[in-house]
């Protein structure tokens, strides 16, 4: 693979005309860092925020000029719109009408809820659903992908979609390598294994890459990865939500049309106190909360069978209770899951019979109920449950 420099990428983009045709983009500081990895390009243009949607033409020349470049794979270019001081914003544009076949049901705005702008389907997905958690290490990634085989076992098809741009883990989770086939246009194929369609940024860059990257690129390649993937037809699709309740958390929960959130979280006060925080990110954007599942609920000793609290008990079913929302079930600590996960043989997959697959199996069953009684008479029905 021809090597590839930021040097030589500046050097094409000074051929891109600055707005109104004056100057080039590089030269008038319109291009924010240059990130390189695999032979493909990263990185934003800084324009007006009056002026960002009459813009997108610019971002397109210049990820057009990127591609040019010898040795160059692929370019991903994001506008981020900066406001000057004393400036007024534009006017407001008719909002879009909703598509008739969302699954969740439109909720009016509370006093003091962002408005957001509309949420577009994404063609072939009737349901999106994210997994989400206040902080990392709580086990969500491995929750994500026994989630999505569960609810596929339950005669669904089910895609995941890897959103942790900075650790994605899916690759490594599912036993997926390589890189995904690129169709017409801009358009991938994603990667598939155990039956489940997956498209994860680690399948475009190495795993030891670091993505050092701000929110506008991250939010960018987050809507390419949902948006410009060949899915074909999906009854769930299972989003494994970046950790935190950061700016790339709250504006794809803000965009994408999910029809609802599962929570994870382990028992300790601490990781509650985030887990809150999560609940009151999806409560301000108006999407439902499927429920809340308790990971690392208790560790059952492989010697003596005795069970023992590591990180105390109950802690999310309590939560779950005091504000009203669903509990999904308590996940053990447990050799066989961190085995499987690791070797990208996840245990819904590859031991369906056994007990901790079953686990996995019932919070499947009662996520796939919630979206069922959230979904409506009106809505298309899912598949009835069939268990091989």
């Amino acid at each position: 693979m021809v090597s590839v420099t930021k040097e030589e990428v500046l050097a094409k983009l000074k051929s891109v005309k600055g707005p109104d045709l004056e100057g080039n983009i590089v030269d008038l500081g319109l291009v924010s860092e240059i990130f390189i990895a695999d032979g493909k390009v990263y990185f934003s243009l800084t324009v007006p925020a009056a002026r960002a949607q009459e813009l997108e033409p610019l971002r397109e020349a210049a990820e057009r000029a990127t591609k040019t470049v010898p040795g160059v794979q692929g370019a991903m270019v994001a506008l981020t719109a900066s406001k000057e001081p004393g400036s007024t914003p534009p006017p407001p544009r008719p909002a879009a009408q909703p598509a008739a076949h969302s699954h969740a049901p439109a909720k009016p705005a509370q006093p003091g809820q962002p408005q957001g702008k509309p949420k577009t389907d994404v063609p072939g997905i009737a349901t999106i659903i994210a997994v989400a958690s206040g902080k990392g290490g709580v086990g969500k990634s491995t929750t994500s992908v026994n989630l999505a085989l569960g609810l596929q076992a339950t005669g669904l098809k089910v895609g995941v979609l890897d959103a942790d741009i900075y650790g994605p883990s899916m690759p490594r989770l599912l036993g997926i390598s390589g890189r995904p086939e690129q169709l017409e246009g801009r358009v991938l194929k994603p990667m598939e294994n155990f039956g489940l369609k997956v498209m994860s940024m680690g399948f475009l860059v190495d795993e030891d890459t670091a993505m050092i990257w701000r929110g506008p690129m991250v939010i960018s390649a987050l809507n390419q990865m949902l948006r410009e993937v060949a899915w074909g037809e999906l009854d769930v699709l299972v989003v494994d939500m970046p950790p935190g309740t950061g700016d790339a958390q709250l504006t794809m929960a803000q965009n994408v049309p999910l029809a609802g959130a599962v929570i994870v979280s382990t028992p300790q006060d601490l990781a509650l106190i985030d887990a809150r925080k999560g609940l009151n990110m999806f409560n301000k954007v108006n999407v439902p909360v499927l429920g809340i599942v308790e990971n690392m609920s208790y560790f059952i000793c492989p010697d003596c069978g005795g069970r023992h609290d590591i990180f105390g008990h109950g802690g999310a079913r309590d939560e779950a209770d005091r504000i009203g929302v669903p509990f999904l079930g308590e996940v053990p600590l447990a050799m066989p899951i961190r085995e499987t996960s690791d070797a990208g043989r996840p245990v819904v997959a590859t031991a369906a019979d056994g007990p901790h697959a079953k686990v996995y199996l019932e919070i499947a069953a009662k996520v796939r109920a919630r979206l069922e009684e959230l979904a409506g008479d009106g809505e298309r029905a899912m598949p009835d449950i069939v268990f091989e």
